[in-house]
């Protein structure tokens, strides 16, 4: 059985009353494997309680009851927060595969691009520390309303996504495959976001569409053949 782990920001862990991108993976993993083909594991199990101001809420909208909550995703962290923590995360959850959508809350608020990569090959090597053979798909920073106002930022974004796919092409092998999913080529900030960055009902079938649409390109059918995940 296949452990997957989302391991994200406030797109990824969600707020109170929404079904999240995770939820829409977790359709796509039922439909490749199966219900007792894989599982979703992490640490956390919680949405984020804008009223509250922490991770708290458990209202997942209309949520199939049978949906695994568990990640590791938190309103406001990003690589320089995770690359700590993972180790520990994957060696607990034995965890075989990362779904990665990080670095916009670096960008804003904490390191520049360089930094930020560098955090993203010291969290590469924390994963590896705890399973050598664990495959890591990583989302580039998608379109924002910051970066569509403020040009210095979207540099340091666009610069930041050049670093990242080097590094996922420098890190990369066939012990513990690395893979770059892309930017959903429809991302519409206006139409897939409630308020230019967080994803709506939209944005959240796109962003489980590329994650889904990369496994699939690049190892072939889930759970089937050499070089495929099973």
């Amino acid at each position: 059985m296949l452990r997957f782990m989302f391991v994200g920001d406030s797109m990824t862990i969600g707020s109170a009353g929404e079904l999240t991108w995770r939820y829409r993976m977790w359709q796509h993993l039922r439909a490749a494997y199966g219900d007792d083909g894989f599982a979703l594991v992490g640490p956390r199990d919680t949405l984020y309680d804008k009223t509250a101001d922490a991770p708290v809420s458990h209202d997942y909208a209309d949520a199939d009851p049978a949906f695994p909550r568990a990640h590791l995703a938190g309103w406001g962290e990003g690589w320089l927060h995770m690359a700590p923590v993972i180790e520990d995360a994957v060696a607990t959850a034995r965890a075989d595969v990362l779904l990665i959508s990080l670095g916009l809350i670096d960008l804003g608020f904490y390191t520049d691009a360089e930094q930020t990569a560098l955090n993203v090959r010291a969290f590469v090597a924390a994963a590896r520390a705890a399973n050598p053979h664990v495959r890591l798909v990583l989302l580039p920073v998608i379109p924002n309303v910051r970066a569509e106002t403020d040009a210095p930022f979207a540099a340091e974004v666009a610069h930041f996504n050049t670093l990242l796919a080097k590094a996922v092409a420098d890190l990369d092998s066939g012990r513990s495959p690395l893979l770059l999913a892309s930017v959903p080529e429809s991302y519409d900030i206006h139409a897939d976001t409630y308020d230019g960055t967080h994803p709506n009902a939209s944005g959240e079938h796109k962003l489980a569409d590329t994650f889904a649409r990369a496994m699939r390109q690049a190892w072939g059918p889930v759970g089937t053949g050499p070089g495929g995940l099973a």
